[in-house]
């Protein structure tokens, strides 16, 4: 949580990640940026200009570069100065007691980006993007932060409040002035806001793929042992990442991998095969392949095309919890039966299509998407628009459709951040990282 210190102090992290390397960036920001760098760094004038590198010496006896932003154009929106040295942890460690000694302090974990936010470089939505991006494992991951940081998002909420603003003026402009310019034409107001409601519930359906797009689904692979799941793992990531033998029950745990599937993140996780077993480590295995298998959006139940449906097959089919698809493998020993060959590839992009089908159905992954925080909002903003309609196509005062319509605008602001209490601000900004 963010302390007493004040907007305004000038505070510094480093922004780039601990450890060794070749070099280190550490940024200072605030109303004394420029003054707090002077004091650690020789070569940075009185009057820097912004976006300009200057080479120099540091009191700790690095040299390195300072790179100044000035109010307003850098990403804080505060005055700032990213100084670059060498990568060492002693390099990194001296320059940040000097920084406090001249009376700057460390920044709190989302500190820069939350200046941005209170400053207007970012709204509250373009914030949470920037998180997103970078926690990202997977391309989809960071496309899919990209275009909210961008802005889409904000524009999109902007362009689907809009028609409902325009009636809210209207019907307020209709009760404070009546006389002079007459009673809300109601006609007129109506498709406004028909436009808004459709607007917000095609925003409101992209729930499902946000969570999918920013959480990953799992997605794990169970089956008899030497089904091939090892194998179809490896296919499905393109590179061998799990042992393969010809030996039965060689996976005793599970393995998991990130990748990306048709635009959906995935978790893989390889599992034990499902048998009978008296063996100690392989039945934990296989108690954990269950135990992932409850868990997982969607099973694979890998199947050798060989030997078909087993008894025990349908046992442990008709025991999942979650949705499945049952996957026919090696069918390349198997002539004319459809299904997926891990060893020559055969079938996998149509699984890797049904895959995608079954997790996000025919949702646009080039579209932006709202967030978990976001939904109950935007389900509030539907539900004021609707309240207004209801009220205009009914005998009720024009004022009370006034009040329905405050409540939606609220509650848009309140995901873009306009109208976000200290509270909220709080905790999105206490999952960010230190330099962020």
């Amino acid at each position: 949580m963010m302390g007493m210190a004040g907007h305004f102090d000038t505070i510094f992290a480093p922004i780039t990640a601990p450890g060794r390397a070749a070099v280190a960036v550490i940024r200072v920001s605030g109303s004394l940026a420029f003054e707090v760098v002077r004091g650690v760094f020789a070569g940075l004038p009185n009057e820097p200009e912004s976006h300009r590198a200057y080479f120099g010496q540091f009191s700790t006896g690095d040299e390195g570069l300072a790179l100044a932003f000035a109010e307003g154009r850098g990403y804080t929106g505060d005055p700032s100065v990213e100084l670059t040295v060498h990568g060492s942890p002693v390099a990194v460690g001296l320059l940040l007691d000097a920084l406090e000694r001249q009376g700057a302090r460390p920044a709190e974990p989302g500190e820069f980006t939350r200046r941005a936010f209170l400053n207007g470089r970012l709204d509250l939505t373009q914030a949470e993007a920037v998180r997103d991006t970078v926690d990202a494992e997977t391309d989809a991951q960071f496309r899919a932060a990209n275009r909210v940081r961008q802005g889409h998002l904000h524009a999109r909420l902007a362009n689907a409040m809009a028609p409902a603003k325009d009636v809210l003026v209207a019907i307020e402009a209709s009760v404070d002035f009546s006389e002079e310019i007459g009673f809300l034409d109601r006609a007129a107001a109506l498709p406004k806001l028909q436009r808004s409601l459709a607007a917000f519930q095609t925003l409101l359906e992209t729930a499902a793929w946000g969570r999918l797009s920013r959480e990953g689904a799992v997605v794990a692979l169970v089956g008899a042992p030497n089904a091939g799941k090892s194998s179809l793992l490896n296919a499905l990531l393109g590179r061998d990442r799990a042992l393969v033998t010809p030996v039965a029950g060689t996976t005793r745990d599970t393995v998991e991998e990130m990748t990306e599937i048709e635009g959906v993140p995935c978790r893989l996780i390889d599992t034990a095969g499902l048998r009978e077993t008296a063996d100690l480590v392989e039945g934990l295995g296989i108690e954990r392949s269950r135990d992932a298998s409850r868990g997982a959006d969607l099973i694979l139940y890998v199947v050798d095309a060989q030997l078909g449906l087993s008894p025990e097959d349908h046992q442990e089919i008709r025991r999942l919890t979650s949705p499945h698809l049952v996957v026919m493998n090696k069918v390349d020993l198997v002539p004319g039966q459809t299904g997926v060959s891990a060893t020559t590839g055969a079938g996998l992009l149509d699984l890797r299509h049904a895959i995608r089908l079954a997790l996000a159905g025919q949702a646009n992954a080039s579209d932006v998407a709202i967030n978990a925080r976001h939904q109950p909002l935007l389900e509030r903003a539907i539900a004021g628009v609707q309240l207004a309609i209801d009220c205009l196509e009914s005998d009720q005062p024009d004022d009370l459709a006034s009040v329905a319509l405050r409540d939606a605008l609220f509650a848009v602001g309140e995901i873009t951040g306009e109208h976000a209490s200290a509270d909220i601000l709080d905790r999105i900004f206490h999952d960010f990282c230190i330099g962020k």
